[in-house]
């Protein structure tokens, strides 16, 4: 009952994560931005990991995972209510101020639900628990694309030229509806979220105090859970798999309606970007059965070498078969960050909360791997710039095949 409590919760933040990729050719279009600059959005949103990480870290320690998780919805809630006043402002760094708000808050439910739902149950299952999550996380994930293309693009974007063009009362409506086809979905998710709050805060759920810092009573540091190899290479991991993950998702709607791609409106496009996240949903399912009978490293290292080789033939071709091999890297992104997040914190006891902190830190690499790439886009082109996800799922087959691998850590680590 604890872990279909949680998975609830995994659902919302998968939510309102992909729905980025839809706000993301939105306010590209609304403020005329290239592609570096709507990059700001990812790199907004998910600075707030690596800046709010380890205050979160903090947080959980002294409440407990249960009203960490209340918090952390309640936090995300006033984030989206943020959108209101930034979407009637129509001013850029508003919503950048919303978002990392929102991002605050999930932040706080990263770090307390993820070791949560690994330590409910077995360590040898670990992996397959926390991917059966995450597999809720990306129906979120999944129909997000969808509710954002009705609603936040629903509405055709008009440049500079054709608003000045015309009248003020047909100036007044058009903002009007532009900024109401964001303000209402993200006032709705706010609503939501309260709620969820609520239900969490009134369910009983188990303390695992244990695996909290309040069971370490040799006051260990973050540099001492740093020391341990395999919890260094995961956070290296996390970093280069989120960045790869987010910035394939934030470059499709933008990617598939190119003339030589998929040739479709940006509307349509975002079908795609549903079917990308939904492959992860699928292969989430699969993978939390897979995950219980085989080696977690071994699978990691098949599905990391599979996205290396889909990358390159989405930029090697063009038409359809550029347009279904990067949508396909969702069914493989699948294990991932269950896997690397469950085999970073492995066996390390009372220095779990610790290792959970840095691996969430490193989700900042959903913010700096789509602004580079963004930057690679202005200069070589879309469709060239993923190179840059190519290289992140690289490093994922070292750590699946070398870096995951438990070694002992350093005597100086370990003595107080």
């Amino acid at each position: 009952m604890a872990l279909t409590v949680i998975t609830t919760v995994f659902f919302m933040w998968g939510f309102l994560t992909c729905l980025n990729d839809i706000l993301i050719p939105h306010l590209k279009a609304v403020f005329e931005l290239n592609y570096a600059q709507a990059m700001l959005v990812q790199f907004t949103f998910f600075g707030a990991y690596f800046l709010m990480s380890l205050p979160a870290g903090w947080v959980v320690g002294r409440l407990g995972y249960k009203k960490s998780i209340v918090a952390g919805l309640v936090i995300a809630g006033i984030g989206a209510v943020g959108f209101w006043p930034a979407a009637g402002l129509r001013w850029y760094p508003a919503f950048l101020g919303a978002l990392f708000v929102l991002a605050t808050g999930i932040t706080l439910l990263q770090v307390a639900a993820n070791p949560y739902v690994a330590l409910l149950g077995p360590e040898k299952t670990s992996s397959s628990r926390l991917t059966l999550a995450q597999a809720l996380n990306s129906f979120g994930t999944t129909i997000a694309p969808v509710f954002g293309s009705l609603l936040i693009l629903s509405t055709q974007v008009k440049s500079s030229a054709e608003i000045a063009g015309l009248s003020a009362s047909e100036q007044l409506l058009y903002r009007t509806q532009e900024a109401q086809s964001v303000q209402m979905p993200y006032l709705g998710l706010a609503i939501v979220l309260v709620l969820l709050a609520l239900f969490v805060w009134l369910f009983r759920l188990p303390a695992l105090e244990e695996s909290t810092v309040k069971a370490d009573t040799g006051h260990h540091t973050l540099l001492d859970a740093l020391r341990y190899p395999h919890v260094l290479f995961g956070v290296l991991g996390i970093f280069f798999y989120v960045g790869a993950e987010v910035s394939i998702g934030s470059f499709l709607v933008n990617y598939i309606s190119e003339p030589d791609i998929g040739h479709m409106s940006e509307q349509d496009a975002a079908h795609y970007v549903s079917l990308y996240w939904g492959g992860a949903m699928v292969g989430r399912f699969i993978g939390s059965v897979l995950l219980a009978k085989l080696s977690p490293r071994k699978l990691l290292t098949v599905f990391a070498a599979i996205n290396v080789l889909l990358l390159i033939v989405t930029m090697t071709t063009s038409g359809s078969t550029a347009m279904y091999s990067i949508v396909a890297i969702g069914l493989f992104n699948s294990i991932m960050f269950p896997t690397i997040f469950s085999l970073g914190i492995e066996r390390m006891g009372p220095l779990t909360g610790k290792a959970s902190s840095l691996l969430i830190m490193a989700i900042v690499g959903g913010a700096l791997v789509p602004f580079l790439q963004g930057t690679l886009a202005d200069s070589i082109g879309i469709q060239h710039a993923f190179v840059l996800p190519a290289l992140c799922y690289a490093y994922i087959v070292f750590y699946g095949l070398r870096g995951s691998a438990i070694r002992s850590a350093p005597v100086a680590a370990t003595s107080q």
